[in-house]
């Protein structure tokens, strides 16, 4: 399509899919949320969305808040596009729903202006803070979220501005008590009245979310300017499902979530559980395999009956046994659910993004299940292959000698131990930051051996067979 409009305000009369049909000059701000990356885009902002189409959410627009200096593309993405951006839900049929979501309708960026980014953190009409700023961002405790979100405390107590509800929305368990914590971590330092003030008027529900999105390609831009007729910039792709279950603690209001299909619930811990150790964890049990096999994209290695089959033996076996049961939902049929949505072509997932951050992935999402399983005599083979197949894949060479970069934030240090191995078999396990003392549990110690020299010897394939066997 030669004429495609670039996609701004004046572009919604014009637009050939649906859009905003809300005036969002009306629309004020009542949601500062930081890490306006794809995720949130595809699940929190559409969430807002579907209340503003309904006319329940006027006061609750998003001001997006970058933190990192590498958040200004996105900056200047929503500014030329004025926080609008299209979302394009993939169905497992091939067919895909498009629409232009309106729901950010300002945006920050720290670096440039901290001033600006406090002032809307600390504005009586921001009762919300919540954030995606991946697994990674709470293990540092100067990190630039927790030192603004202080500040924008310190400002609200000063002011007598009613404290906020911070909401993570990051796959962490028991997300709302870590954010918590490192805000409370903070603003001890800084002021034990401050943390004093925090801790009786700030609320931080736990939230679980689940939708999978992988990072925008030029290819999807220019399939959103031929197809749909916009030259958006920064489109987000994401699978049809979705869902959001959020503990009702509030402190100063909340827009009517429930009305746009958020589970609102006392207690979000079953439903965590069932979504790190099933979803998260079955990426990692499906990446590294793939990877060695010599996969690209995660829907093709979930079409793989070996990979397949070996998730699902996971599932059962492994997983499910560990977790608490869940108010309505079938943990069997969950997990046969998860394998439709890992081969949902559409989605067009890259197994690369799943490996990538495995230091922040793996400790958060498997090693619970392994711990949980050790504690009960639970089996923890197939799990302890996975962290075997990650100890392989972190070698940083394919089943062919062919070298690819490992990205992780410890990478520097993960590689050459890895490579290390050959000598020492247990040298990677024995990365005590990353795994604790499961290099002295015997039992974890057998499996992860026998899958690690299988892997050497025999090929992730091979290795897979004999698991399953």
């Amino acid at each position: 399509m030669p004429n495609a409009m670039n996609l701004n305000n004046a572009a919604l009369r014009t637009l050939l899919i649906p859009g905003p049909n809300y005036d969002r000059g009306q629309v004020g701000v009542g949601i500062a949320h930081i890490g306006t990356g794809h995720f949130h885009r595809a699940h929190q902002a559409m969430y807002i969305d579907r209340l503003l189409q309904r006319g329940l959410a006027n006061e609750w627009g998003i001001c997006g808040v970058g933190v990192l200096p590498t958040d200004w593309p996105m900056r200047d993405v929503l500014r030329d596009q004025d926080g609008l951006y299209t979302l394009i839900a993939e169905n497992p049929d091939g067919s895909r729903d498009p629409r232009v979501i309106g729901s950010i309708i300002d945006y920050r960026y720290a670096p440039d202006d901290p001033e600006a980014a406090l002032e809307v953190l600390a504005a009586p009409t921001t009762r919300i803070i919540s954030m995606t700023i991946t697994e990674g961002g709470y293990r540092d405790p100067d990190g630039p979220a927790f030192a603004l979100i202080t500040e924008a405390l310190a400002t609200r107590r000063d002011r007598k501005i009613a404290a906020p509800t911070i909401v993570s929305c990051d796959n962490i368990e028991a997300n709302g008590e870590v954010a918590r914590r490192a805000v409370l971590a903070h603003a001890e330092r800084r002021d034990p009245a401050l943390g004093e003030w925090v801790a009786e008027h700030v609320r931080f529900p736990s939230s679980m979310v689940d939708r999978i999105t992988p990072a925008t390609t030029l290819d999807v831009a220019e399939a959103v300017r031929r197809e749909i007729g916009v030259n958006d910039r920064w489109p987000v792709v994401a699978e049809q499902f979705s869902a959001w279950v959020l503990e009702d603690d509030f402190a100063d209001g909340r827009p009517p979530l429930e009305e746009a299909g958020v589970l609102m619930v006392d207690d979000v811990r079953p439903y965590e559980l069932m979504k790190l150790r099933l979803l998260n964890a079955g990426h990692q049990c499906l990446c590294y395999f793939a990877h060695l096999c010599g996969f690209e994209l995660v829907h093709d290695a979930a079409r793989d009956p070996l990979i397949a089959e070996f998730l699902l033996a996971y599932f059962e076996f492994e997983a499910i046994p560990t977790l608490p049961s869940v108010p309505g939902v079938d943990l069997h049929d969950y997990s046969r659910t998860l394998l439709e949505r890992f081969a949902n072509p559409g989605v067009r997932d890259t197994v690369s993004r799943l490996c990538a951050y495995s230091s922040d992935r793996i400790p958060k999402w498997l090693l619970p299940v392994i711990q949980d399983n050790l504690a009960s005599g639970g089996s923890v083979r197939l799990a302890a292959a996975t962290v075997a197949s990650w100890a392989r894949y972190a070698e940083g060479t394919d089943e062919w000698g062919k070298p690819f970069e490992v990205v992780d934030q410890l990478a520097d240090s993960l590689v050459p131990i890895a490579r290390s191995q050959k000598e020492n078999p247990t040298a990677f396990i024995e990365i005590t930051a990353v795994f604790g003392d499961l290099a002295q549990q015997p039992r974890f110690v057998q499996a992860y051996r026998w899958a690690l020299d299988s892997l050497h010897r025999k090929g992730a394939r091979a290795t897979l067979e004999e698991l399953l066997r």
